[in-house]
């Protein structure tokens, strides 16, 4: 096998690269040049596509927004909540109690509730009010005991009907 050697002749000893030309090849630093040139477009073009491309989603994501939820199935909502529903609970200290009127007018609020969707359970309920179940509980649990709410089921199954005693 034949290389070039230091003087661009042919030659059979140990392989070289020639830094300049040997019959017909180009250089080694035109190789080089040649090469970066073509990797250089070669990113510029892969650059230049995908701007393109993010340019083209976030373009879609903001003029489409309203066409993307117009493809999207319509969710189907349970119940329509009530305007006054759960009082905006004020930052107390903990383990402070809740005022009397507060819970008194979240327990008005909680039977009217349940007598317009009678057999919910607390998860739909504390959705549709607005509230937490932990802020529910003490008003069931006090609507329970006079009477004006009874339950059916246990635990999460537990469905919330009107009762025939009065308010507690």
């Amino acid at each position: 096998m034949a290389f070039c050697d230091r003087d661009g002749r042919l030659g059979d000893s140990e392989p070289r690269i020639a830094a300049h030309s040997c019959y017909g090849f180009a250089p080694m630093s035109d190789f080089h040049s040649q090469l970066a040139g073509v990797v250089n477009s070669f990113v510029a073009q892969v650059s230049a596509l995908a701007r393109e491309a993010a340019i083209q989603t976030l373009g879609n994501a903001l003029r489409g927004s309203a066409s993307v939820l117009a493809e999207r199935p319509a969710r189907a909502t349970a119940q329509p909540r009530i305007a006054a529903a759960a009082p905006a609970r004020r930052a107390l200290p903990k383990g402070a109690k809740r005022p009397a009127e507060e819970l008194a007018d979240l327990q008005a609020t909680l039977l009217e509730y349940i007598k317009a969707h009678p057999g919910q359970r607390v998860e739909q309920i504390k959705q549709a009010l607005g509230a937490s179940t932990k802020d529910l509980a003490l008003p069931i649990r006090k609507l329970i005991a006079g009477g004006a709410v009874r339950s059916e089921g246990a635990k999460r199954a537990t469905a919330y009907f009107a009762g025939k005693g009065k308010k507690a």
